[in-house]
């Protein structure tokens, strides 16, 4: 499943601490790039059920800590 989260609204660094808060995640796989004005998280696990439960989670976390750490800096 792919995540794009727009600079304007998601920071990078609470993507990255997103991500590195659920690495420990058996089976699943995380790959971020950037494009344009987004950071692109492809999320991969073992069933698509599993796989978008984890990406939405993984989304809500990073948007969490953008906001606890005052927002996107574009």
């Amino acid at each position: 499943m792919t995540l794009r989260f727009h600079r304007t609204v998601y920071a990078g660094t609470a993507i990255d601490a997103a991500l590195q808060r659920f690495a420990h995640l058996a089976n699943t796989t995380f790959e971020r790039r950037e494009e344009g004005d987004y950071f692109v998280v492809e999320v991969t696990s073992t069933t698509d059920a599993r796989t978008k439960k984890i990406a939405r989670e993984l989304g809500n976390f990073a948007l969490g800590l953008t906001i606890e750490n005052g927002g996107a800096n574009p």
